[in-house]
């Protein structure tokens, strides 16, 4: 979903004063869950930098249920009416603009275990990010939200998804070497399996969508904006110490 609200909305940099941030939760996640609630409050104090949980319809079920497009949407426009953003902020996407800081975020996609049911993207946000590397195409003609958003359908790539993003000041991946979750592990960093085989995964930068740079993401790491992070632990299972040395100095910039 973060690949959308970035390339949705376009925000202008301020002068002063540390950025405001807004958190996107998990699939399964809400708000107000001790997690959530706690991760907004301690990176605010340790950042000195306000921060906004966004919650997407009811949370839990609609973070399974709501069709990805739609989540984008509806993050977009809650983000619009927070006045405190209009000169800029930081994202910090929790399983997905100044600094884009993303932990264990399924940025390539994900493999299934079954045959994917893309039919069922209208009710399972999930499906939204199933990408089978033996069948490509049944995936770029049959997924309706990553293909899109990753800029991989040749005929369909859209140049402001790449302007905006190739705009952040810094890219924050964050990898869990024991996810689970999200697999291949590396999908968190843009790598993902060679098309047409379930073989080695190809690191970020050996992806056609690095080298061709379809959204931008060679463009950011030539400047050196991109921070490939990979920490112990399972998914977004990041430690207090993790994220005061990880996540909150990109919080506490200032323009």
């Amino acid at each position: 979903m973060l690949m959308v609200v970035i390339s949705l909305v376009l925000v202008s940099i301020p002068t002063s004063a540390a950025f405001p941030f807004v958190l996107l939760h998990g699939l399964g996640g809400q708000c107000a869950e001790f997690f959530y609630s706690s991760f907004t409050y301690f990176s605010s104090f340790t950042s000195g930098s306000k921060g906004y949980c966004i919650e997407i319809g009811n949370g839990v079920a609609d973070s399974y249920t709501m069709p990805l497009n739609e989540q984008a949407k509806i993050a977009c426009d809650k983000v619009k009416q927070i006045d405190e953003l209009k000169d800029g902020y930081n994202i910090v996407g929790i399983s997905q603009v100044n600094n884009y800081i993303s932990l264990g975020g399924p940025q390539a996609g994900i493999i299934s275990f079954c045959m994917p049911l893309f039919h069922m993207q209208e009710h399972m946000a999930p499906s939204g990010y199933i990408k089978v590397p033996t069948d490509i195409p049944g995936y770029l003609k049959g997924c309706k939200y990553l293909p899109r958003i990753n800029n991989e359908i040749p005929d369909q790539r859209n140049a402001t998804y790449k302007e905006r993003f190739s705009s952040l000041k810094n890219l924050v991946l964050i990898m869990f070497e024991e996810d689970t979750i999200v697999v291949p592990i590396e999908t968190a960093w843009f790598g993902f399996y060679p098309e047409g085989s379930f073989g080695q995964v190809l690191p970020p930068r050996q992806t056609k969508l690095y080298t061709e740079d379809w959204i931008g993401l060679r463009t950011l790491d030539e400047a050196n904006k991109v921070k490939f992070i990979h920490l112990p632990g399972i998914h977004i299972g990041i430690t207090p110490e993790g994220l005061i040395e990880n996540v909150v100095p990109y919080l506490k910039e200032q323009a």
